[in-house]
């Protein structure tokens, strides 16, 4: 027999049936106790609500384990490529090395961004915000591509709109760089990979060959994974609830893209460098003294701990071994990234943060290697996005292959209880 949890409320009793995952999380499924009992729960932003069920992404914040279909992030960091982990998000299976070379070239033919959408994106004025550029982009592509529209599409067409997106999405990112440095827009080349073709967008220019740092390459591709996809997050729930409405991929996608924008969401690595920048020019480089500071509460220290993992974020881990391979690799002599990791090392050693388990997390040292390979601060949120593009589709694609019912969560109203309406000579 099935288990069920019992609510006594107004001399009645509810069961209301448990549902319990493959890794054993279980929940209360209270999806008919308001028409049952009249009753609603409370729970402000959804931390303790379970608002669908999924097979793509397995996360445990206690034990610091994330897992994609099943992999363990470290498996798939150390041996898989990024369009590997898109494939596998995208259809629930690592592919065969025919299955890859085929999604690989499919996506190569659809790289180039229309002419007319170069034009809108001209006319952004100069100093904008690179995901204020990237969020319009993304809404733009519908008008370019009208048939992604169409809710009722067939397998085969959501797959060619999915393709068109994984493949612009890395030119759009690598236009917004060059934007912002003021040197022309690079076309992509096929002959590359897709990580590769994205550095060579970002970072090669028209007068000379570009040569792919293969050290770049696979923290690129390590970076892009660990962010590929993290259960329902802010972003991730945002796609999902705007896609329930049937909207169109790109909309979705750019309605997740607006989630990620914000600090407490992906700008946190964005906070790391803001916060090693105020280190050095209010405290004077002086680690010992914001460390100090931030015990006494008198500073905030971005990129430490985690909402969700509460001992240690195991992308972290990973990541570590990549930053310090690219800053060994290109001896970069940067203040900012000298106090970086004197204030790691602080972390890692000192009671005051071993004991809280306030390990540096993965914002701290992708904001550390976005830094060391050039990337200006502003950029960093769109790297992000970058990354976490495949799990968002997955989740759209998820929701719309099991036709959920659209996103409606309810309130507890507590405003003015019916009032009588006062003409307007008559109110004081």
């Amino acid at each position: 027999m099935a288990e069920t949890a019992t609510l006594s409320y107004g001399g009645k009793s509810y069961e209301l049936p448990i549902i319990t995952g493959t890794e054993n999380e279980s929940a209360i499924d209270i999806s008919k106790l308001r028409s049952d009992s009249g009753l609603i729960t409370f729970d402000e932003g959804y931390k303790n609500t379970g608002s669908t069920i999924s097979n793509i992404t397995f996360l445990d914040g206690e034990k610091g384990i994330l897992h994609y279909r099943g992999y363990t992030i470290e498996d798939l960091a150390s041996k898989a490529s990024f369009v590997e982990v898109i494939y596998l998000l995208l259809y629930g299976e690592l592919p065969t090395q025919t299955q890859l070379s085929e999604f690989e070239g499919s996506i190569s033919k659809h790289t180039l961004v229309h002419e007319n959408l170069v034009k809108v994106f001209e006319v952004f004025p100069t100093g904008s915000h690179p995901m204020g550029q990237l969020m319009t982009m993304m809404s733009a592509l519908s008008s370019f591509y009208p048939d992604s529209l169409n809710p009722n599409k067939k397998p085969e067409e959501t797959n060619l709109t999915v393709i068109r997106l994984l493949a612009k999405m890395t030119t759009m990112c690598a236009m917004i760089h060059k934007k912002g440095k003021g040197h022309p827009v690079l076309y992509p080349q096929n002959k590359y990979d897709y990580v590769t073709n994205f550095l060579y967008m970002t970072f090669g220019n028209v007068s000379e060959e570009y040569i792919a740092d293969p050290v770049i390459v696979d923290a690129m591709n390590k970076l892009l994974i660990l962010h590929a996809d993290h259960e329902q997050n802010c972003s991730a729930s945002t796609v999902r609830i705007v896609g329930s409405s049937h909207a169109n991929l790109y909309a979705s996608i750019a309605a997740g893209i607006a989630a990620l924008w914000g600090p407490r969401h992906g700008g946190a690595n964005q906070e790391v460098l803001e916060m090693l920048e105020d280190i050095r020019t209010n405290a004077g480089g002086d680690v010992k003294r914001a460390v100090a500071e931030a015990k006494d509460k008198k500073r905030l220290l971005f990129g430490f701990g985690h909402r969700v993992y509460k001992n240690f974020d195991p992308r972290a881990k990973i990541i570590k071994v990549a930053c310090d391979n690219i800053l060994a690799k290109l001896g970069v002599n940067d203040p900012l990234l000298a106090i970086a990791k004197e204030l790691e090392e602080v972390a890692l050693n000192d009671p005051y943060f071993v004991e809280r388990k306030l390990y540096p997390n993965v914002d701290f040292y992708s904001g550390i290697i976005y830094k060391a390979l050039g990337f200006p601060t502003p950029m960093f949120t769109v790297l992000f996005a970058l990354g976490r593009l495949p799990g968002w589709i997955a989740q759209w694609k998820e929701l719309r292959e099991r036709n959920e019912n659209i996103g409606r969560p309810r309130q507890i109203y507590t405003g003015y209880t019916q009032r009588a309406f006062t003409n307007i000579a008559d109110r004081k």
